[in-house]
């Protein structure tokens, strides 16, 4: 097959897309706006029709994806998770093994029919208690869920982006076939569900094999819910709550909680009293005045000292805090940030977080770091550990904007347990609907939404808040990028240049290049990315080969996701901090089992089809 000379409009979107590749991997901007910026350019060059280019926003991959983060939302609020922590427990029967293999094989089988980063938010506090009622560290339990979830995400072609988009540029490329070439149809909602399983099963027994004794038996991350000692050991977080009052003498009156915070040797302050107003968390600007009581933490002789210092009264009964430290109302809890969260790159003076959320700050934990005394001043990363002190109820509304993902086991508000079997029932229906082929995916996933919305499983503004809109949003800007790459001949020239170069070569070779360098795609940029510009690319190179187009795109959905070694992974971001991972922790793990993946990939799917 003879390339083309290359033209314009070829070249134009091969920059965008090298454009686009380097500011993802530059990471200087957020993916979003990357992902709009291509967009823009692609209006603006013509390498889109107008009336095109916004229909990524209304594509069915994209509603598709909203309907499964709702409808995760409202299987958590229902506490579905909690009971299964319960039944975990009562079938592992207290075993190490059997738990870790049983807990990966049931995340598994859930990302294959929710949002990968999803599943993983909701199993970060079922690990969290399975961890505290049975002594195992979170290294020992957090990566095996983590890698079974990606895993698992091949089950179905709504268990993680890629695999949500491939329909969608399968339809795409229809448009530009060669004359002559069949149609290409869309896949059945579990038409990669063999391979997928074979994943699930490999990555449990690689786990039990050989991953097992790469884990730390030590505890080098978080086990919240066991007891105060964990953070006083961990983070410095230690002592008593005392009450200080304010009197005329103290050189506190008229000072800010923030510059009282400031001070040499002050304690945490938790909670402030001024007139008849009691809170937890006061803003850093709030002002201290004579007979304002200060709620802080620390060990005794400290807030001796800095009472003294400060003309203050101390109280170890706590008289006016008494029910706002209630552990059933308030207490200290731990969250990781994904890698989607709005807080990254700003630090607590930017967030206001006690002002506009009612949180105390207390500490960061990055790797070996923990940051204490200069954690107003720490800009905020990816897999960063946050220690807050916060009421529950206050917690889990600010959770609500995924912003951050709490690891504690802690009281929350809005539970809907009595509605469980309504949203297991609805949920059941719209995979239902889904599989008889007779409704489209995205209509049957959001009849499943409007029936949670309809029986009170879960609330409008509830829904609003499950939805990642950065996510959302970048897979939207990104598909034209893809039409563009298909419609343009880019994708065609770069097939014809491949097959010239590497003349006569195996379709099978072809394939696990294919393979290879998506997974490596997938590592520098987002697996969406990594799609979008991908399976164009494979498309064309199968019609020049002689090989079944929608083969080599399935290949690329799925290598897509083949991302177990990097914490440019949003799931094992996630767990990183918690669990307390390094690089070479994941690599160690994660590398031989990649290579699994694209073997079992490759074989499965000629297989199939």
């Amino acid at each position: 097959m003879a390339s083309s000379a290359l033209t314009v409009d070829m070249m134009l979107v091969l920059g965008l897309v090298g454009f686009t590749l380097f500011m993802f991997m530059l990471d200087r901007l957020r993916p979003d706006v990357v992902a709009l910026v291509s967009l823009v350019a692609l209006g603006l060059l013509g390498l889109v029709p107008i009336e095109q280019l916004f229909n990524g926003f209304s594509g069915s991959a994209v509603i598709a994806v909203i309907a499964t983060m709702i409808l995760s939302a409202g299987l958590d609020r229902t506490g579905a998770l909690n009971r299964l922590a319960v039944w975990l427990l009562r079938v592992s029967k207290g075993m190490e093994e059997r738990l870790i293999l049983l807990t990966g094989f049931v995340a598994g089988l859930i990302s294959g029919v929710m949002q990968n980063p999803s599943v993983m938010a909701l199993f970060l506090p079922v690990a969290s208690r399975l961890s505290a009622r049975t002594g195992l560290a979170l290294s020992r339990l957090l990566l095996p869920i983590a890698l079974c979830i990606v895993m698992g995400g091949g089950l179905s072609l709504v268990g993680n982006s890629p695999l949500i988009l491939l329909n969608d540029l399968l339809v795409a490329a229809n448009r530009n076939l060669p004359s002559g070439v069949a149609t290409l149809e869309p896949l059945p909602m579990f038409a990669p569900a063999p391979i997928g399983l074979a994943l699930l099963l490999v990555a449990m027994g690689y786990l039990w094999l050989v991953g097992r004794r790469w884990l730390s038996r030590e505890d080098k991350g978080a086990t919240p819910a066991r007891t105060e000692s964990y953070f006083a050991s961990t983070y410095g977080i230690e002592g008593e709550v005392f009450e200080l009052t304010v009197t005329a003498e103290s050189p506190l009156v008229g000072m800010s909680v923030g510059e009282a915070e400031l001070q040499k040797g002050a304690p945490l302050i938790l909670a402030l009293k001024s007139g008849n107003e009691s809170r937890l968390a006061p803003p850093a600007d709030t002002m201290i005045w004579v007979g304002s009581v200060l709620g802080v933490m620390g060990r005794r002789e400290d807030v001796a000292d800095y009472s003294q210092n400060n003309l203050l009264r101390m109280q170890s009964r706590l008289r006016n805090f008494a029910d706002l430290f209630n552990p059933s109302r308030a207490g200290i809890s731990e969250a990781v940030v994904p890698p989607t969260s709005r807080f990254i790159g700003q630090t607590l003076a930017d967030l206001h977080l006690r002002k506009r959320l009612g949180i105390s700050l207390l500490a960061i934990n990055r790797g070996d770091q923990v940051f204490r005394e200069d954690v107003r001043r720490t800009p905020i990363k990816p897999g960063d550990l946050l220690v807050f002190h916060s009421i529950w109820r206050d917690l889990a509304q600010a959770a609500e904007s995924r912003d951050f993902v709490v690891v504690t086991d802690y009281p929350k508000d809005e539970q809907r347990p009595h509605k469980l079997w309504h949203a297991l029932l609805v949920f059941a229906l719209a995979l239902g609907l889904a599989l008889s082929h007779e409704v489209a995916v995205p209509v049957a996933l959001m009849t499943g939404v409007v029936g949670m919305l309809l029986l009170g499983v879960i609330k409008m503004d509830e829904a609003y808040a499950a939805v990642n809109w950065k996510t959302v949003f970048t897979m939207a800007c990104l598909i034209p990028l893809g039409w563009a790459m298909d419609s343009s001949g880019a994708a065609s020239w770069i097939a014809a240049e491949a097959m010239e170069r590497l003349g006569s070569q195996s379709i099978y070779l072809l394939q696990a290049s294919i393979a290879l360098l998506t997974t490596l795609f997938a590592m520098v940029v987002s697996n969406v990315g990594a799609t979008v510009i991908m399976v164009p690319m494979a498309i064309s190179i199968a019609l020049a080969a002689g090989g079944n187009p929608t083969a080599f795109a399935l290949i690329v959905a799925l290598s897509a996701s083949n991302n177990l070694m990097s914490v440019s992974n949003p799931v094992l971001s996630m767990v990183a901090g918690p669990a307390g991972y390094r690089s070479v922790d994941l690599l160690k793990v994660g590398a031989p089992l990649a290579a699994l993946y694209i073997v079992i990939v490759l074989v499965g799917v000629n297989l199939i089809l």
